[in-house]
């Protein structure tokens, strides 16, 4: 953890004083080893940056004085449209997408995603803001991306795609493409990247018929995971 993440429901005593009295104390006090007058890195979530210092410690929790005033890192350029992954691989692809600080990821339904997918209890709120803020503590970011459920492809494509894009590029990985992505301009852009196998040529047929236009990210085939972290590294490139 190297930002104490703080939230709205914590137990603010007052503006600048706040009580940490759950598994965050725990860390505070078996793994940092910290002990009051110590100061730790902490941001509030949607909000500033800065630094906590522990005032007192117990049993019962952590009392921190806290002191904000570091705006959170900026956005990624890109916003990613996602098959929804198998749930094994979706809680590393949401700390990937908060490591990168990507602002919004849209999780779609394609034909070669697995109904039982839309099952898995990843996908509640609770558990997603879990999992989001455990990349947001590891690159010492505040904003949690928004994460955007679409169970069916077709009018997400045809029906939400464009407002979503507005001026911004569209790309859609596809291997067969004859640009890479890392030859795109350096422009804000949404990316689709479909499910292991790909997207079948239906989808993306009506996606490139709508606006999105092919890249590919080299000759190798790649897993969904590193699929991601390709497109959003290559976003941070300055060319």
């Amino acid at each position: 953890m190297n930002l104490l993440l703080l939230h709205q429901h914590d137990h603010w005593l007052n503006q600048d004083t706040v009580v940490i009295r759950d598994q965050r104390a725990e860390h505070i006090r078996s793994v940092l080893r910290a002990s009051p007058g110590q100061t730790l890195r902490v941001g509030r979530v949607d909000g500033l940056k800065g630094t906590g210092t522990i005032e007192a410690m117990d049993a019962n929790g952590v009392v921190m004085q806290v002191s904000l005033s570091e705006p959170a890192l900026p956005r990624h350029r890109f916003d990613v449209v996602l098959a929804l992954p198998r749930p094994k691989m979706l809680r590393r692809i949401l700390r990937t997408v908060a490591e990168f600080g990507v602002g919004n990821l849209y999780l779609i339904n394609t034909a070669r995603v697995e109904k039982s997918f839309w099952q898995t209890p990843l996908l509640h709120p609770s558990k997603l803001s879990e999992a989001l803020q455990a990349g947001m503590e590891r690159a010492c970011d505040t904003v949690q991306p928004q994460v955007h459920l679409h169970k069916r492809f077709r009018p997400f494509v045809e029906d939400q795609l464009p407002g979503l894009c507005g001026d911004r590029a569209c790309w859609i990985t596809e291997m067969s493409a004859s640009v890479a992505l890392s030859e795109t301009p350096p422009h804000q852009a949404i990316v689709m990247i479909g499910p292991e196998g790909g997207f079948v040529p239906f989808e993306i047929d009506l996606a490139t018929t709508v606006l999105a236009q092919p890249v590919h990210l080299g000759e190798r085939i790649l897993s969904v995971d590193t699929a991601l972290t390709t497109v959003l590294a290559q976003g941070l490139l300055v060319r």
